[in-house]
């Protein structure tokens, strides 16, 4: 059956590699990012019925608009909230305010403006899983990355509560993706990263895992295997 789903962060990363799996199979796909010059290629890659837009998930409003105009189309089935930022690993005393608030602004703030923007339309159907990215650093952390395992730790917690907040039918969830070879990545392990698999090739991995989510997964705290 095909599927409207909906990715943020699609323009580089687990949310590009995860919108050209899902378009390959034959799912319609509505992708942000705040990248256009990607988002220009992912749409020529992919064809005129999948929609990318610049949208900064940040800002309330713009990703309001955007997402009025994705259900003008058709309700989405799956909403991925996967765009994010890392900080640059140091001592949490060292970190510029500035960087904290970026970090917690995208992978905080961000989430909660996607899941207010979508959630009304999959409560009024009673239909429709939202999944929230979080991390392994979402459930444990390790020095250097104190900005990033406190937003990510928020986003279990935040998905955790709405998930008692949604209509019979409708599933939050946060996901796990695994440690991905992404530059995210290897900011923190130049060194290692490569060892680890590539966006694309987890991908058909998480859209087998994402594809199968239905109202019994709410609230869950998954893992891509």
């Amino acid at each position: 059956m095909r599927r409207v789903i909906v990715v943020t962060g699609a323009s580089r990363g687990l949310g590009r590699a995860l919108c050209v799996e899902l378009a390959r199979r034959g799912h319609l796909v509505h992708g942000c990012g705040r990248d256009g010059t990607a988002l220009d290629a992912l749409q020529r890659e992919l064809g005129g019925e999948h929609r990318f837009e610049c949208v900064d998930v940040t800002d309330a409003a713009a990703v309001a608009a955007w997402a009025a105009r994705v259900e003008a189309g058709g309700a989405p089935d799956l909403v991925v909230s996967n765009a994010a930022l890392m900080n640059d690993p140091r001592p949490v005393w060292e970190v510029p305010v500035d960087e904290f608030a970026r970090v917690v602004d995208v992978n905080v703030r961000g989430v909660f403006h996607v899941a207010r923007a979508f959630l009304p339309g999959m409560n009024a159907r009673r239909r429709g899983v939202l999944v929230n990215l979080s991390s392994g650093w979402g459930r444990s952390t390790d020095a250097g990355v104190a900005p990033y395992c406190a937003s990510k730790f928020a986003v279990e917690g935040f998905s955790a509560a709405a998930a008692q907040d949604v209509t019979r039918g409708v599933a939050v969830v946060a996901l796990n993706p695994g440690i991905i070879d992404t530059d995210m990545l290897r900011r923190c392990w130049p060194e290692s990263a490569a060892s680890y698999a590539r966006p694309e090739t987890w991908a058909p991995r998480a859209a087998d895992l994402l594809l199968r989510l239905g109202p019994g997964d709410n609230g869950a705290s998954l893992d891509v295997e």
